[in-house]
């Protein structure tokens, strides 16, 4: 029973080590966003300066007659680019200090040289989620070299055990508010389409009006379809760009800890 004592330690350091940085309620987000985007529509967009006898003068003018459905498209619009940002500062800090792929050199090479001590204070020095993994299965390495009651393929069992702990422990950090950006891909265009369905309903009612079609009102359905059809467009395609490009720098980091977990794994049961 002691000797498995020491297992139950680390978790409570590794708890307290994980502190990627982040938005923790991206429903705070989207309130936020849902509030300014109304703001600019009404205030701005539909500011009577953009207007000349209720016909739009400029763009702003032409995005107001995008009707009730630009608000929610700016809204959606505003989130990505607010997560899309929390996303990049939380995973600059996920990453550390110092180039990740230096980093896992630098790890192997003390590694080699069984030189322990000096790849703790790589870790202490790169920080961020990559290092804590490394850190904590450094620790359990330096409490298995010195465990006398364990087998050796108890002690890589346990080693091996630590590493896919710490990561998973990073992991729900590292993909926080992403599953909210791809959501935002489908989402984004879905709504886009529905602007362009009402606004290509108010065309056809101006047209089907007897005599002469009301101008007015057939430049409005017109302006209100291909508003909302840019602004689902625009929304889906960032968000796309958006989730692809950080799933990529995850996969990278993740790969980075793999590496490093493998290669401390196999030196133990090289060295032991």
């Amino acid at each position: 029973m002691e000797a498995q004592k020491p297992t139950t330690k680390p978790a409570v350091k590794k708890v307290e080590g994980s502190k990627v940085s982040g938005i923790k309620n991206a429903f705070l987000v989207i309130i936020a966003c849902l509030i300014v985007a109304v703001c600019l529509f009404l205030f701005w967009f539909g500011h009577e300066s953009h207007f000349e006898e209720g016909h739009p003068i400029d763009i702003w003018g032409t995005i107001y007659k995008g009707g009730f459905i630009v608000p929610i498209l700016q809204t959606l619009f505003l989130t990505v680019i607010v997560l899309s940002v929390e996303r990049y500062i939380a995973l600059s800090s996920a990453k550390g200090k110092g180039n990740i792929t230096k980093f896992v050199a630098g790890v192997k090479a003390c590694l080699a040289k069984n030189d322990i001590a000096g790849a703790k204070k790589l870790c202490a020095t790169q920080k961020g989620s990559v290092a804590a993994v490394v850190a904590a299965a450094l620790t359990r390495y330096e409490e298995m070299d010195m465990n006398t009651v364990l087998t050796k393929e108890q002690k890589v069992a346990t080693l091996q055990k630590e590493v896919e702990e710490a990561t998973a422990l990073e992991m729900p950090a590292l993909q926080q508010n992403l599953p909210i950006v791809a959501t935002m891909t489908t989402l984004g265009t879905l709504v886009g389409l529905l602007g362009t369905v009402v606004g290509m309903i108010k065309s056809f009612q101006a047209l089907s009006n007897s005599g002469a079609p009301d101008s007015s009102a057939l430049s409005t359905g017109i302006s209100e379809a291909l508003v909302n059809t840019a602004f689902g467009i625009a929304t889906g395609a960032f968000a796309v760009i958006s989730y692809n490009y950080y799933t990529n720098k995850i996969d990278n980091l993740t790969y980075a800890i793999d590496e490093i977990g493998f290669s401390i794994v196999q030196t133990f049961a090289a060295t032991h």
